[in-house]
């Protein structure tokens, strides 16, 4: 285990989303989408610290009106990566752990698992993003959430939205994954990759992870046992709000709401 880490979260976070303009400050059981984000990432107690990196008024003022913590940053990033790297300048942390502020779902005991995960990995590993199983065949073509494969070393060897797969599904899904809005960097290199040029996949795909791919740095899978859905469109709202209130696992809304 590497020991002395402090790993601070950071939640990028903006209102001129293009397939959902505004979303973050959507309302879920009364507490914007954002706030279930931030809220879960403090009851999960393995940050060192909470930040909030955005360049909106609008989201500084709600989250400072809930107590929270808000980095301002520039209105030009064209992503989270970036976004967070601004923000992380001036932060005393060795790695940080982006969270997406789409992903009002994320159980805090998950985050304690990728933190451990991050803390324990004795290689040379820089990068790292949680992933979930994909459970359903028509979720390989569903082009709203990404896509990765993952070795037998946990190794993220691609990622993509439209499956290349061609063989059975069940055979397909030993090593295709959903990946996750949990991304985990060592401060040093997210600084690096952030401010390196965008690479062609990325560009075309709209994937930040495949930076860390076309310039040949290990990205690791930390495979979480469960996928639950996040709010990239308007049409996925209904399926988060079937999770809170079927999920067993999602008992955490009332500590959400009155946190």
């Amino acid at each position: 285990m590497i020991l002395n880490l402090k790993i601070v979260a950071l939640i990028p976070a903006h209102l001129a989303s293009v397939r959902f303009p505004r979303k973050v400050l959507y309302e879920i059981h009364g507490v914007p989408m954002i706030e279930h984000v931030r809220r879960r990432a403090l009851l999960s107690g393995v940050f060192d610290d909470v930040i909030v990196a955005t360049c909106d008024d609008e989201i500084q003022n709600l989250i400072e009106k809930h107590g929270g913590k808000v980095i301002r940053t520039a209105n030009t990033h064209k992503n989270g990566t970036s976004r967070i790297a601004e923000a992380v300048q001036n932060v005393e942390c060795s790695h940080v752990v982006l969270l997406q502020a789409d992903e009002p779902l994320l159980l805090p005991e998950d985050l304690e698992y990728f933190t451990n995960f991050i803390k324990e990995d004795q290689s040379d590993t820089v990068s790292w993003n949680a992933t979930g199983p994909i459970e359903h065949i028509e979720e390989l073509d569903r082009h709203s959430f990404v896509k990765c494969f993952v070795n037998e070393k946990n190794r993220i060897l691609f990622c993509f939205r439209r499956s290349p797969a061609y063989g059975k599904f069940e055979d397909s899904t030993k090593y295709i994954r959903k990946i996750l809005g949990i991304i985990g960097y060592t401060k040093e290199f997210l600084i690096k990759i952030a401010s390196s040029p965008p690479t062609p996949f990325e560009t075309i795909e709209f994937i930040e992870q495949m930076r860390i791919l076309e310039n040949e740095y290990s990205l690791k899978s930390v495979s979480l046992d469960r996928t639950f859905p996040s709010i990239n469109e308007p049409c996925e709202v209904k399926e988060v709000m079937n999770k809170l209130k079927d999920s067993k696992q999602q008992s955490y809304l009332d500590k959400i709401i009155n946190s």
